[in-house]
């Protein structure tokens, strides 16, 4: 439902919580960028839920960022020597001006919002979270898409001395995601450098991640360090590994289930063990917006 998002960080965590956030993880976490994260300043974005969102020590403790190792809270125990400052996105392929940018360039004239978003990962939990983002495309805008392209390809950053889980062979190495240029101009799709108002967290993908609200939170890759335009439907990661279970597309979907697993109900973290589940969403609730993105389309073979 597009509505004006009026939620603020107060107005969901306590206030001790927000003063003492560097102390919400035990053994000092990896939710600062920096020593100090610099407060960004953002428009409320119609495109915001009236959910509350989740608190900074759900969303920062339980994650998915096989980088730093598959259990849900190794990002958060590991991501603390990431070095996230210089930063620099190559961005290739059917552009118009393509180069290596580097974050301030790609942040300047950005129209920051903060976007409260549900967020959906394939596991069946969610979550609602304030991200500080701005529309891709903005950014494909600005360097030129050129008229043959018709998918956009993203890459993580690989620095094993850093991202431990990476040492590994568990995934195929750089992580890679794509979206279909259609999806990539949507305006719900956002590039985030933040959450509840600072700078991204390193365990959330920082300094600069996407956020595609309406497929699976393995479709919105973290600490991106490459984007290209391409003619043909890129390789991603998971469906590399498994394509009989991780689609390409990969929007939620209540009748399209995993196979090991039933994608009809979800569970929202932190609501504790007697809420129940809810039902799951079609596109998580975004219909309105992306249903016709899709028009035509068989999203049982289109998974």
């Amino acid at each position: 439902m597009r509505v004006p998002g009026d939620l603020k960080w107060s107005d969901v965590t306590p206030k001790p919580l927000w003063v003492n956030r560097r102390q919400i993880i035990a053994g000092g976490a990896a939710l600062l960028a920096t020593p100090a994260l610099a407060k960004i300043e953002a428009a409320k974005s119609v495109f915001s839920t009236t959910d509350a969102p989740n608190t900074l020590e759900e969303i920062t403790t339980y994650n998915n960022f096989y980088e730093f190792g598959t259990d849900k809270g190794d990002p958060a125990r590991n991501a603390g020597a990431l070095t996230t400052s210089p930063w620099t996105v190559v961005i290739d392929g059917m552009v118009d001006r393509p180069g290596s940018y580097g974050l301030e360039d790609i942040l300047k004239d950005a129209p920051l919002e903060e976007r409260i978003y549900r967020f959906r990962c394939v596991e069946a939990w969610a979550m609602i979270i304030p991200w500080i983002g701005f529309e891709l495309g903005h950014l494909l805008n600005k360097v030129g898409v050129q008229p043959g392209a018709k998918f956009v390809a993203f890459e993580t950053l690989v620095r094993p001395e850093e991202m431990p889980g990476q040492a590994t062979s568990i995934l195929e190495w750089p992580y890679r995601e794509g979206l279909r240029l259609d999806e990539a101009m949507n305006p719900l799709t956002i590039l985030a450098t933040g959450l509840y108002g600072e700078e991204m967290p390193k365990q959330n993908g920082a300094p600069i991640r996407l956020v595609v609200p309406w497929k699976y939170g393995f479709k919105s890759i973290k600490s991106i360090v490459k984007i290209s335009l391409v003619a043909e439907m890129p390789q991603t990661t998971w469906n590399m590994l498994q394509p009989s279970e991780y689609g390409f597309y990969s929007n939620v979907n209540p009748t399209v289930d995993h196979p090991r697993w039933s994608q009809a109900s979800e569970r929202r973290v932190g609501a504790g063990i007697f809420a129940g589940r809810q039902d799951t969403l079609l596109f998580n609730g975004y219909g309105e917006q992306v249903a016709a993105l899709y028009a035509g389309q068989d999203l049982a073979k289109d998974f």
